[in-house]
């Protein structure tokens, strides 16, 4: 339908910028437009992969869940097990985060959702860099979320009724 135009390799830096503002202005679709452009232009960008990833969950209120798994796609890119367990929490926290504000009786769901993200920010804090703690500020900011609303995981589990 249409060949879009590429970006200089000159102008990434300054891309980058307007990206992040972007995010800062609650338009996280037009920052990943720009992300896609200078991956386009420099595939190994690193900054660029981290502010795509973060401005798709930041689209997840408005998005189909399928996102979650193109996220997740992203994620495995990047380039330390730190990076990739840290990312990946937050997806998974973004979209316990979402089923609980959005969905009625999401409950259960957002629960697992948020102690998938707590596992993967576990996973983070164990391989971080010295003086990082954003990983223990994520998992105590699923904590409280939990604690908070009362939730808790799935007490029945599904069986599979025999075949008669």
């Amino acid at each position: 339908m249409f060949q879009l135009k590429p970006i200089s390799k000159e102008s990434i830096p300054a891309a980058i910028e307007k990206a992040e503002r972007y995010r800062l202005l609650e338009e996280p679709n037009l920052a990943e437009s720009i992300c896609l452009d200078i991956l386009e232009a420099d595939p190994q960008n690193a900054k660029a992969l981290v502010i795509l990833i973060l401005s798709i969950t930041d689209q997840f209120n408005s998005l189909a869940s399928g996102d979650v798994h193109r996220a997740r796609q992203l994620v495995n890119k990047l380039a330390t097990d730190y990076e990739k367990n840290y990312y990946a929490g937050i997806i998974s926290e973004r979209e316990g985060t979402v089923l609980l504000n959005r969905v009625k009786g999401g409950q259960l769901a957002a629960y697992e959702w948020l102690r998938e993200a707590m596992d993967l920010y576990e996973k983070a804090e164990a391989v971080r860099p010295p003086g990082n703690d954003d990983a223990i500020l994520r998992w105590n900011t699923c904590a409280r979320l939990i604690m908070r609303h009362h939730l808790t995981p799935a007490t029945e589990k599904y069986v599979e009724p025999p075949l008669e």
